[in-house]
């Protein structure tokens, strides 16, 4: 006899794994038509909590918390965590999971990130796009709640990263082979990911014996297309500029392209440019912006089923760090100078 599960009432009633358990556990945040249906199917499909599991799981909601905190309040530039977020949660919600965002404010009230994640009593939480040095997020890593991050590294905890180091050495050494020396890179402000993609930067021409000025590296926020306009004039009014300029991410290269373009400068002719993320837009620019596009679905499926598992195997799942492989995108935007040189020869 097949022992009618929480899945099959959820099926049952069209509604998902986190309601039926929200209506059986008595929790108030559901509607009451929803509870009543699913508390009408279960006696009627003979559901029978099992006390020895339900003491092992009462405390589970099938709730993900997500901590996610935007500090330019900017969606469209979050494009990159929109991404890995929308494939989190298709990841978890096939597993019958809810996600619940969590930023610590509730009703007026400042709770800490684990006040908050208690209060909502979440299964677990998935931790991106944050700055991860402060003591607030350090309390919720290493507090009893499973916890994933992404594009950051704890001690003894699950991480799913963006592999940067390859995704610049790649970036970098196409535009080697393109015959760029004077390289800039206008990069993001102190995090492990810009310290992987700087050590990448660095290594790669390293290994050409390429020197970088220190004027050719200026720091700017991450998405900050302003920022990014500033520091692409300050590189073009070097007595000796760069060839080619790197940005942080796609939308701050769209800062750049407004401040080449609003030289009378065009790209690649006159200068080349870069992006990182392989954001939509990137692809349907024109020229078609050259950059490294990351795989967003890998990213935001692995953390999801990472968190699960950590949830409902807490013993025999592995505490690792899981990196996800970028790819290059071509694009338009990086000069080839090797046909220059030869026609200049001639």
């Amino acid at each position: 006899m097949h022992m009618v599960s929480m899945k099959d009432i959820a099926k049952h009633c069209g509604v998902s794994v986190a309601s039926v358990s929200k209506a059986l556990n008595g929790y108030s945040d559901i509607g009451e038509e929803t509870r009543q249906l699913i508390l009408k199917t279960a006696s009627e499909m003979g559901y029978l909590p099992n006390s020895s599991a339900r003491a092992l799981k009462t405390k589970r909601t099938h709730n993900l918390g997500v901590l996610f905190v935007d500090e330019a309040m900017s969606g469209l530039t979050h494009d990159y965590f929109n991404h890995v977020l929308e494939s989190f949660k298709r990841t978890a919600e096939s597993r019958g999971y809810d996600i619940t965002f969590t930023s610590g404010n509730l009703s007026g009230q400042r709770l800490g990130y684990y006040e908050h994640c208690r209060y909502r009593g979440v299964d677990g939480v998935v931790i991106a796009c944050i700055n991860f040095f402060t003591e607030e997020v350090r309390r919720l890593v290493q507090s009893e709640i499973p916890v994933v991050t992404i594009d950051h590294v704890f001690d003894g905890r699950i991480a799913v990263v963006s592999n940067n180091i390859q995704g610049m050495a790649d970036l970098v050494s196409y535009i080697l082979k393109k015959g760029h020396r004077k390289i800039a890179y206008i990069h993001g402000e102190d995090s492990s990911v810009t310290r992987s993609r700087l050590g990448s930067f660095y290594h790669t021409l390293h290994k050409k014996r390429i020197e970088v000025p220190d004027e050719y590296m200026p720091v700017i926020p991450y998405r900050d297309a302003e920022a990014a306009a500033m520091a692409t004039s300050d590189l073009l009014d070097l007595k000796d500029p760069p060839t080619c300029i790197l940005y942080p991410d796609d939308f701050a290269a769209l800062g750049g392209i407004n401040e080449i373009h609003e030289r009378g400068l065009r790209i690649p002719d006159d200068i080349s440019i870069a992006g990182y993320d392989g954001l939509t837009f990137a692809r349907i620019l024109e020229p078609r912006l050259t950059t490294l596009c990351q795989d967003t679905e890998a990213i935001g499926r692995l953390a999801a089923q990472k968190l699960i598992d950590l949830i409902e195997h807490p013993k025999t799942t592995i505490i690792d760090k899981f990196t996800v492989d970028g790819q290059l995108f071509p694009g338009a935007s990086v000069r080839d100078l090797r046909k220059q040189e030869s026609k200049e020869r001639i």
